[in-house]
Formats: structure tokens, C-alpha cells, sequence
């Protein structure tokens, strides 16, 4: 499954309410370091598809949820579980940092 796009409008159904826990990527179309972890972040929502659902937010276009969450500087990676954040973790890092981080947050 490749990682999901989540909006202000569909963040109570799609993270909050969720089954499994759900990683929220919070970026912009304008930010460089969050393309270069999209690729990433795709290879890991296939590896980690039965444990965790990756999920994309554009606060560009979803000012909402971000403001609540005072992201202040993105790429900005959080992760709910049972609809709590758990972990946070800011700024781009190699795919084998941002997938260990996960898997022990997992």
C-alpha cells in the first residue's frame, strides 16, 4: 500500500480513528527535504503495510490540523497511535534512520 494523502477534512477518519497506528508526514509541494524523503517514506509504507499506515498531509493546502499540531518547520513526521501522537521526529533523515526510528516506535 502505497502511503495514503490525508486532509483537514479527513484527519478524525483517517489517523484519529484509525486501526493500526498511522505516521502522518506533514510537508508542502515547496519544501525540498520532504521530496527527498518521499521516496522513503513510499518504500516504507510497502515494507511496514501490516504494521503502519504512512500518511501524507500538504499543510499548504490543510492549514488546519498542522496549526493545531504547531508544526512550525516540516518535513515534520508524526506518529498516532489509538489517536494520540506517540513520537515525533523532524527534518529529513536516510531511509534506514526514519525506518528504525518507526519500527521502534511501532
Amino acid at each position: 500500500m502505497a502511503t495514503k494523502t490525508v486532509t483537514d477534512a479527513s484527519f478524525q477518519s483517517d489517523v484519529l480513528d484509525a486501526d493500526k497506528p498511522v505516521l502522518v508526514d506533514f510537508w508542502a509541494e515547496w519544501c525540498g527535504p520532504c521530496k527527498m524523503i518521499a521516496p522513503a517514506l513510499e518504500e516504507i509504507s510497502e515494507e511496514l503495510s501490516d504494521q503502519v499506515t504512512i500518511a501524507k498531509m500538504d499543510i499548504m493546502e490543510n492549514p488546519d490540523v498542522p496549526g493545531k499540531m504547531g508544526v512550525q518547520s516540516i518535513p515534520f513526521l508524526v506518529l498516532f497511535k489509538n489517536g494520540e501522537p506517540v513520537a515525533q521526529q523532524m527534518g529529513a533523515a536516510p531511509k534506514n534512520a526514519l525506518k528504525s526510528w518507526l519500527e521502534g516506535e511501532l
